[in-house]
């Protein structure tokens, strides 16, 4: 009996042994769960909550609308793109709501219509007898100017009217906006966000390799004589023959040859509708041509001296890359001073290079 009582408390105890740690091995796992949780949701330790990811949230809203609409998303996300640097060189005329998802302005007239007496209309019915481009994107029955989807919905299937060709897309984009400029802009947007499937492309690097021996300041607004009197619309990087000129963003290259201005040069349009000008170059890599897709720091060419003359003019000044930025405002295009920009690339990526060592 003695021995009987003790297995059964043997197992009694054991029991309960087998329990705790079954709890305690469930508090741990939950502890780890939570400290995983807490890790995403910190960050870098400073955020308790991640913040949503703009780009995540646009890629999901283009492809809605390619759903609805039949148009790949490179596309939508293309006009979207360029609305949005429109609205940033004029955001006096086309403003947008601080939390817009996407940059389409369409102004209450061009909405509603314009002989409709009612400005705010968001009767999709009223709205087309009028002819306005309001449309409901949701399926909940309003066209409403305040929300992303119909916003974007209205805008694409103006783009769509003369059919998803590309010729017919093409047609509709100018019959949208009546200007050949915005249908070269949102074709060359589309190449690019197809080519690299994503909508981030925001990176820069520094226009010469950090390697080499170069110098540079504020050149911006000094009086040049060659061809008349006008200013420079640039940033002048002295460094010797042949060092790489490398691209300053993802870009397509818009523009490559003889300029008499800046010899050989090379213009690269970026996502953000910037025209990055690379001038007096000695050459190029003979694989690019007009049309090709650009990574920011990829060799586009090398210092030289050539221009200010007839093609393969050289040597009438020392050695070095013009560097220039233009912004496009829809109709025209106008350059700003590239130099605090060089600076903050050149310190980005001396940072980057000093972690990655």
């Amino acid at each position: 009996m003695g021995g009987v009582t003790l297995l059964h408390n043997w197992r009694g105890r054991s029991s309960i042994a087998l329990s705790s740690i079954r709890v305690l091995i469930v508090t741990l796992l939950i502890m780890l769960c939570m400290c995983g949780n807490d890790s995403r949701a910190y960050g870098s330790g400073t955020k308790k909550t991640s913040e949503p990811d703009p780009n995540k949230q646009r890629r999901l809203l283009y492809e809605e609308i390619s759903l609805k609409t039949g148009l790949e998303w490179p596309l939508i996300a293309a006009i979207d793109q360029y609305e949005r640097t429109l609205s940033k060189a004029h955001p006096k005329t086309r403003p947008i709501r601080e939390d817009a998802l996407t940059g389409i302005f369409v102004s209450d007239t061009s909405w509603s219509g314009y002989l409709n007496p009612e400005k705010s209309d968001t009767n999709p019915v009223s709205i087309q007898f009028f002819n306005g481009i309001g449309k409901d994107g949701t399926g909940d029955g309003v066209a409403d100017r305040g929300k992303d989807e119909d916003l974007l919905y209205s805008v694409v299937t103006q783009a769509l009217k003369r059919g998803s060709t590309e010729e017919d897309f093409s047609i509709g984009l100018w019959e949208y906006y009546y200007n050949t400029r915005a249908v070269q802009r949102v074709m060359q947007f589309a190449k690019m966000y197809k080519h690299f499937d994503r909508l981030d492309l925001s990176d820069h690097a520094f226009p010469l390799p950090l390697k080499s021996t170069y110098s540079f300041r504020s050149t911006w607004g000094n009086s040049r004589g060659w061809g008349g009197k006008r200013i420079h619309e640039g940033t002048d990087i002295f460094a010797g023959y042949g060092v790489p000129v490398r691209s300053t963003c993802y870009g397509i290259v818009e523009v490559k040859g003889w300029n008499p201005y800046g010899g050989w040069r090379m213009g690269i349009r970026d996502i953000n509708n910037m025209y990055h000008y690379y001038a007096h170059l000695s050459g190029y890599d003979k694989k690019l041509k007009a049309g090709d897709i650009v990574r920011p720091g990829q060799v586009i060419g090398w210092v030289g001296s050539s221009g200010y003359g007839r093609p393969g003019t050289q040597g009438k000044f020392p050695p070095h890359l013009h560097y220039g930025i233009y912004r496009d405002r829809g109709l025209v295009e106008w350059a700003f001073d590239p130099y605090p920009m060089l600076r903050r690339w050149e310190r980005e990526e001396r940072k980057e290079s000093r972690v990655r060592h």
